[in-house]
């Protein structure tokens, strides 16, 4: 048996000298044994200069001497004998070359420990693998053991409090991680890679094509396999798939960097009723054999990929948006592709560098941007951090103190799976600052009773990037994340800040009541977001209709007060009032999908406009704007938990203004009787009588809105406020 107990770095790393830190490793256990073996400690010291690796431990089991074997990786085929001692340290003067690739197994009776320095830097949440060291199967076999427990529906699945990321090391000598198969990669015949939820699989090398992967697959869990409306929470990014990519998901599942081979579908086959499904996400990706499909998704939001030859429709029913793709379906009511991404920098992502060291790499901002940032030999233009010298890499018992601590020392952070609770918000403060999450729901971030304030402020600086998390909210606070205070007044066109991967969830699992004003708040100009899910929850472990409209309360999902702001996959569900407020000048969006609020309890409850317009409407732009422009926007009517009169007069609501446009609307009716009446400004029909739609909104002849002051959330940000620039 194994077992290492987590434990948080607390030091920065000196040079190349890795000083002495609690090293973590989690494997089954009773739960007799686990509460034995946790008491265990254990170190870890490479020394550069002698090559060679001391490990010390706390004493455990009974009698005997400690014996020391040791492996390539922590999964690794062989582990050969180092050696024996009576004593509580050891030292091998003769590791493998590579200092990541000695994983130790120090045994005593019947107990056995795991100690490396990846586990001590990263935890007991991140699972590496290496080809080098492991048959072609192990990381598959792995992952879908775990997949029973974490990947599923109900209390181990959608609500599970579990949270962990699998990074792949790049491939050698011609080596993959494909075990061969085929058909779907639903199909038990492809030997696919089962990702769950709150999952991340990321590739460690420079390019996609450093690490090939068989097949993926994320079987939903309603309807028999069918309904992929809640398979939310996933991501993968910097791999290649060689034979099915059947990214079967929802909303908060992103696929970034991505080269695909071969697939054969692109949705589920699997169940007994048509296939369904909400998402979804992908960009910066390639196709080079197959153009996937669609079929039976909702909406889809893709960017910056590249299709093989072609121009034929890919599938989805309703909202359909191509943004800087090359070969995308030709344009018609539901596919509306974009020629370029005026502007975009794509996320972070951690790799192992060329001098073996584990690196962040950043990637430039680009404008007008077509295809892929990355080649087959060129990762693309950016920077690359070290990730020990210039990264805090946290652990799940850190708190707000730690990492604004490190914030303020001039780190950039990266969070490994886990929650994390604040007692205060962390403050991005300082200019270039950078949160980084390994994936996009698996670190969760939650503030406790004591904060009032939130999960993330970020100040008016240049170049902020905050990727990759999750905000929680069990207590009561003003916002989940905000970006500078209103009338922020910096112009960072030069050097935008850059949102991407973020989810605010409102609700679902807490018992009490909490009142969120906004889950986020865009102060700042020269904003870009590149996707985002912000949802009030429709659904969860606790009761909802009326009791889930007190309980689980949020009058708003996003508020622009900021200029030039630009958002990318924009998803956005269930929020009490204006869903999207839009107060700032020359906003775009591209690509939007909401649904109202399932449960309004009547129309006195949620009427707008002073009481004068039933409902809000799911995107708002202010009579005080001059200048927006969005495209490819759908809302869609799931009213279940009224009292069966509960209509939204308006989808979408904008000034009849020259400059202010909207374009590609469209509305339906997917539950309830109540309904959306209007698709915009009192024009579109209703979906009483099923899909409306309007091709596009420009200072029409529809009813203009009426006048309205808005009350925003407080203006009180953080506790104090912290310096973290010189």
């Amino acid at each position: 048996m194994n077992i290492l107990k987590s434990k948080k770095a607390i030091s920065v790393f000196a040079g190349f000298m890795f000083i002495l830190i609690l090293c973590s490793f989690v494997s089954p256990f009773s739960v007799d044994e686990k509460s034995e073996q946790n008491k265990i400690e254990y170190k870890i010291e490479y020394n550069k200069k002698k090559h060679n690796i001391t490990l010390a431990w706390t004493a455990f089991g009974t009698s005997g001497n400690y014996v020391i074997t040791r492996g390539g990786s922590r999964l690794a085929s062989d582990f050969v004998s180092v050696g024996s001692t009576s004593k509580l340290t050891f030292t091998d003067n003769k590791p493998n070359g590579d200092k990541y690739e000695n994983y130790y197994k120090v045994t005593r009776n019947d107990i056995t420990i795991i100690i490396s320095l990846e586990n001590q830097i990263f935890g007991d949440t991140m699972y590496f693998y290496d080809r080098k060291h492991e048959k072609a199967e192990t990381a598959r076999n792995e992952i879908n053991s775990q997949f029973a427990t974490i990947g599923l529906g109900g209390a181990n699945g959608e609500w599970t409090t579990k949270r962990q990321a699998y990074y792949f090391k790049p491939n050698v000598n011609g080596q993959t991680y494909d075990v061969g198969g085929s058909g779907s990669a639903s199909s038990a015949e492809a030997n696919a890679i089962e990702l769950g939820f709150y999952s991340h699989i990321g590739g460690l090398g420079r390019v996609p094509s450093d690490v090939k992967l068989g097949a993926i697959f994320t079987r939903p869990h309603l309807s028999g396999g069918a309904n992929a409306t809640c398979t939310f929470w996933r991501s993968v990014e910097n791999v290649e798939v060689m034979r099915d990519f059947s990214w079967t998901v929802s909303q908060s599942t992103s696929a970034r960097r991505m080269l695909i081979e071969s697939t054969s579908k692109y949705i589920s086959d699997i169940g007994n009723t048509n296939f369904w499904g909400s998402g979804g996400f992908i960009a910066d990706t390639h196709y080079t054999t197959d153009r996937p499909n669609w079929k039976g998704q909702q909406q889809w939001y893709t960017r910056n990929t590249v299709f093989p030859a072609g121009s034929e429709a890919m599938g989805g029913s309703y909202n359909m948006v191509w943004q800087g793709c090359v070969n995308p379906p030709q344009a018609d009511e539901k596919n509306s592709p974009v020629p370029m991404t005026p502007i975009i920098r794509e996320k972070p992502f951690l790799f192992i560098d060329k001098d073996g060291e584990y690196k962040v790499f950043v990637p430039a901002w680009q404008k007008d941007r077509v295809g892929v940032s990355w080649s087959s030999t060129d990762m693309g233009k950016g920077k690359i951090q070290d990730l020990v010298t210039e990264w805090y890499v946290t652990k799940e018992d850190d708190t707000e103190v730690e990492i604004n601590n490190a914030l303020t020392a001039g780190k950039n952070i990266f969070f490994t799976p886990g929650h994390y609770s604040l007692n205060a918000p962390i403050q991005v403060n300082r200019k270039d600052a950078i949160l980084l999450g390994a994936g996009i729901a698996s670190v969760t971030l939650e503030p406790t009773e004591k904060n009032t304030w939130g999960c993330i402020y970020a100040d008016d600086k240049d170049g902020i990037i905050i990727a990759g998390l999750l905000m929680d909210s069990f207590n009561s606070t003003t916002y989940q994340i905000r970006i500078s205070n209103e009338g922020a007044k910096v112009d960072h066109s030069a050097d935008p800040i850059l949102l991407t991967d973020i989810t605010c969830r409102v609700g679902g699992v807490q018992s009490k009541n909490v009142q969120i004003q906004a889950s986020m708040q865009i102060n700042s100009n020269n904003v870009v977001g590149d996707h985002f899910w912000l949802w009030r929850a429709d659904h969860g472990s606790q009761k909802g209709g009326a009791a889930r409209w007190t309980r689980d309360r949020c009058k708003n999902g996003l508020i622009v007060t900021g200029n030039d702001v630009t958002l990318y996959g924009l998803f956005v569900e269930h929020f009490q009032e204006y869903e999207v407020l839009w107060l700032g000048e020359r906003g775009r969006t591209y690509f939007f999908q909401n649904e109202p609020p399932y449960d309004a309890p009547n129309q006195a409850s949620w009427s707008s406009q002073n009481g004068k317009v039933d409902g809000y409407a799911a995107f708002k732009v202010a009579n005080t704007v001059k200048e927006h422009h969005s495209i490819g926007m759908g809302s869609y009517a799931v009213m279940t938990g009224t009292d069966g009169n509960v209509n939204k007069k308006n989808g979408f609501e904008i000034p009849n203004s020259p400059n202010v446009k909207l374009e590609k609307m469209c509305t339906t009716r997917f539950a309830g009787s109540g309904n959306i009446q209007n698709v915009i400004n009192s024009e579109g029909g209703s979906t009483a009588t099923g899909v409306k739609r309007v091709l596009s909104y420009n200072n029409g002849s529809g009813t203009q809105p009426f006048d309205e002051e808005f009350t925003l959330p407080s203006r009180e940000s953080y506790p104090a406020y912290i310096k973290m620039e010189k």
